[in-house]
């Protein structure tokens, strides 16, 4: 896990944002008050005559085109992430004894909240932890194994949760588990046994021990990943590029020699302060031909309280994405056939105020949930080469559920998370906006409106994914739909709240939640006009004859 802002390792963020705040502070004081006097002068520009009551809208134009595809919104796109670290497991997701788990530990509550959030695919057991973690210390009799020093996050693991305990999780919310092996300190032998206790068939030592352990059927785990940002000087087991990518090669190797059918995530660089570009051509270079996902990791945070340099994350996002998708076709190119290779942008949230000592536990709030349609609708634009996320965490940890002993609440986030897991399967399309920008420094101007757009063709519907920017004012739009006649009432989700810092807690989640209403839109030359109010988060369910 590395914070985008400041980049660096999870060991060194909190350092690195110390380091960093005396240069940034006057030079985010001239940025503000550059970018008050460009958007003061944009937004006279750009004043429409239908006023709102807290600013007078603007202009925008939104034009949507069926056919304009760029590629299925991946069902992998809505996973989740579950590391051994704080309350995520233990606390979280598995309580033994708890009046509130079933029989085998977990917490029934929490697991119907995950349910809501329909997580596609389960990311385990890390992270950092991955680096240290034996697996076969969490296998067997509970009361039989080990506990040992965990040595990422400074704890003791009691390993009462292994691969069984999370491989029957996965099973019962439904959900593709994701295992990353251990590449830091841990062994080719070690990956490929691990393997084989998950998914053999026939009578070998590691699956007969699975089915001593109660399991006569393999898992099929399908997901695996080459480690864990082994770029990192953070992580246990660090390697420079080459060494990395002689290593995994090898590991993907014996692993494949166990189960042919397996997907493998090449460990992509996290460490954007150093040569992440040179880090992810050299893996690439060397894995082209046995990886199927190379991995990204961002964390993003709003230490200077500028909402709309926050929002403007997503230029960071994209840049991530497209670059690394041109590493990829570099890595193809000359081949007759090359492997299909895709992004995995595994680790991926806000986080900047809860650290090691907090154990992660960030309170999240209403303008973090606009975070969420932010990350999203990236994705979405990039649908053609994203085909795997996981937010990172689930519960407790930097996660949209929070628990305790006696119950839990929902997070702000929780919220969008859920709602874009709708348009899974759909297809994402290329949308034309134009519309007021601001600038965020010397990068290039950014559109107050952030948007995406997907297609249900067998519902015959236009999703239209809408982030205003915009701290203070509204923009009212013109959406056109280039192919396809729009008919019937348009359906409205919107996430708005006047307190930018509004939070829930234990016994108070009431206050940010998304309201739905359907609208009559008066067309006129297969367009309709929509005001997007100032710093919301909107969701429109646009139905074609």
């Amino acid at each position: 896990m590395t914070v985008q802002q400041p980049s660096g390792g999870r060991l060194q963020i909190a350092a690195n944002a110390r380091l960093a705040e005396s240069k940034r502070e006057s030079e985010n004081m001239r940025e503000s008050r550059n970018r008050a006097i460009v958007v003061a002068v944009a937004f006279v520009l750009f004043t429409s005559t239908c006023g709102a009551a807290r600013a007078q809208a603007t202009q925008a134009r939104i034009k949507v085109d069926i056919d304009r595809a760029i590629g299925e919104v991946d069902p992998h796109l809505f996973g989740n992430f579950a590391e051994h670290l704080g309350r995520m497991i233990y606390g979280g997701i598995y309580e033994e004894g708890s009046p509130l788990s079933d029989k085998n530990g977990y917490r029934t509550d929490v697991m119907e909240a995950v349910r809501q959030l329909n997580v596609s695919v389960l990311r385990w057991p890390g992270g950092n932890f991955a680096s240290g973690y034996n697996w076969q210390d969490g296998i067997g009799p509970k009361d039989q194994r080990p506990a040992r020093p965990e040595l990422a996050w400074h704890a003791l693991e009691s390993n009462r949760f292994g691969t069984d305990e999370f491989l029957r999780y996965c099973e019962i919310i439904k959900a593709e588990p994701y295992i990353c092996v251990n590449l830091g300190l841990g062994t080719i032998d070690d990956a490929r046994h691990w393997v084989e206790y998950c998914n053999e068939t026939r009578h070998t030592y590691w699956a007969d021990q699975r089915r001593k352990n109660g399991r006569e059927e393999p898992y099929k785990v399908t997901y695996w990943g080459l480690g864990n940002e082994i770029d990192g000087p953070w992580q246990l087991g660090h390697k420079n590029a080459e060494d990395y990518a002689k290593f995994a090669l090898e590991a993907a190797k014996a692993m494949r020699a166990v189960d042919p059918g397996i997907k493998l995530v090449a460990s992509g660089s996290s460490n954007f302060g150093a040569d992440w570009i040179g880090w992810n051509r050299t893996v690439l270079g060397a894995l082209r031909n046995t990886a199927d996902y190379i991995s990204l990791h961002t964390y993003i945070g709003n230490r200077e309280n500028d909402l709309e340099r926050f929002l403007g994350s997503s230029q960071n996002i994209d840049h991530y994405i497209n670059v690394t998708e041109g590493l990829i076709r570099q890595a193809q190119s000359g081949q007759q056939n090359p492997r299909p290779l895709y992004i995995a942008y595994d680790e991926w949230n806000v986080w900047y105020r809860a650290y090691e000592k907090e154990q992660l536990e960030e309170v999240y709030d209403f303008e973090d949930a606009l975070a969420m349609g932010m990350f999203f609708n990236s994705f979405f634009r990039h649908a053609n080469i994203v085909k795997l996320a996981n937010l990172a965490q689930m519960v407790n940890v930097i996660a949209p559920i929070m628990a305790n002993k006696q119950g839990l609440f929902l997070q702000p986030t929780f919220f969008p998370l859920a709602e874009y897991g709708k348009q899974r399967g759909n297809t994402a399309l290329d949308v034309w906006v134009s519309g007021p920008t601001y600038k965020i420094g010397s990068r290039a101007p950014l559109g107050y409106l952030d948007v995406s757009a997907s297609y249900n063709a067998r519902e015959r519907v236009i999703y239209l994914n809408v982030l205003n920017r915009s701290k203070s004012a509204d923009i009212a739009s013109r959406i056109e739909s280039q192919e396809g006649q729009i008919h019937g009432d348009v359906g409205v989700w919107e996430m708005n709240h006047p307190d930018l810092k509004a939070t829930h807690t234990f016994g108070d989640d009431k206050k940010v939640h998304p309201a739905t209403r359907t609208v009559s839109a008066a067309l006129k030359d297969n367009a309709f006009s929509y005001t997007f109010p100032a710093h919301s988060l909107t969701i429109l369910r646009i139905p074609l004859k």
